[in-house]
């Protein structure tokens, strides 16, 4: 495997290019139309190094648990998921050094960082806070499930700022229902999922996540209780726009729902098999992409 290959999947580079749709998708729902140019070219590249850092910094963070992991899993893990495309934790594997993987996401980060500040200060000091509360998540593996909620904050960072970055005083309603909507994505559709599927790998490490402290059932409770929320405040996100909304988008934004996060969570429900759980994963993780597309949709038809 090439050496750029190895530093793409430090950084879940193909999960990362699907969650670019997020922070997009809430800067056109805000604004009901395309920003300026400059705008939307610096705003991918900051939004693209943003979630590059991050993701690497969480291996970077990790990489002792990710290799007591393998030890158990062995290189490959038990499943193939959006986050082990190239390689799964390459630093953990060794085929990358510590160094080589502090370099690389200070980079990003130091492009994010700057990137961030041209758009809006408010952007800047939001990524700060992103990268802190990533350390944070990371570093309470083994102290608190509730970590959970970190991942639900670090994932709405990127879209709020996304706000910001179009507009330096945006509706604090649009920003609250914003906020609640993507966070009951990310733990719904991403982190208790993900965690379900690693329930066995994490108790035998110590770890305490929200599959591991209430069970399967207690863990799949909160992924349907987080996915219908989502699914329901997406039809409620035109009431509080600028925009009117139409019918495509409701239409589109309930198709979404159903296809990508409730499918496969009533499938989940039924077997509470952790290879549902990452069909739910994979799945949920379109759903911005989907949404950007609805939203798109709805201004042409």
């Amino acid at each position: 495997m090439s050496r750029l290959k190895l530093f793409l999947a430090l950084s879940r580079t193909p999960h990362g290019l699907l969650d670019l749709a997020a922070p997009g998708l809430s800067a056109l729902l805000w604004l009901g139309t395309f920003p300026p140019g400059e705008i939307l070219a610096l705003g991918l590249l900051t939004a693209f190094s943003g979630y590059t850092a991050i993701y690497a910094l969480n291996d970077v963070v990790d990489h002792r648990v990710d290799r007591e992991k393998m030890r158990l899993t062995g290189p490959s893990g038990p499943k193939q998921d959006l986050d082990s495309v190239f390689a799964r934790h390459p630093l953990a594997q060794g085929v990358l050094t510590y160094r080589e993987g502090l370099f690389w996401t200070l980079a990003w980060a130091s492009l994010a960082a700057i990137g961030s500040y041209l758009l809006n200060p408010v952007c800047a000091l939001i990524f700060l806070l992103a990268c802190l509360l990533e350390f944070s998540y990371c570093r309470l593996l083994k102290v608190t499930h509730l970590r959970g909620i970190i991942s639900g904050l670090v994932k709405t960072s990127g879209p709020l700022a996304a706000v910001f970055a179009v507009d330096p005083s945006p509706n604090p309603t649009f920003l609250f229902i914003l906020f609640l909507w993507l966070f009951f994505w990310e733990i719904g559709g991403q982190n208790v999922p993900n965690d379900l599927a690693d329930m066995e790998e994490d108790r035998r490490i110590g770890g305490k996540t929200i599959p591991v402290r209430l069970g399967s059932q207690g863990a799949v409770g909160i992924i349907l209780t987080a996915i219908f929320l989502t699914a329901g405040l997406s039809l409620a996100l035109p009431w509080v726009v600028s925009q009117k909304s139409t019918l495509t988008f409701l239409i589109g934004a309930l198709a979404a729902g159903i296809y990508l996060l409730l499918i496969p969570a009533g499938k989940l429900f039924r077997s509470k098999d952790p290879q549902d759980a990452f069909l739910l994963f994979n799945r949920a993780s379109y759903y911005p992409l989907a949404m950007l597309g609805v939203t798109v949709a709805s201004w042409v038809f």
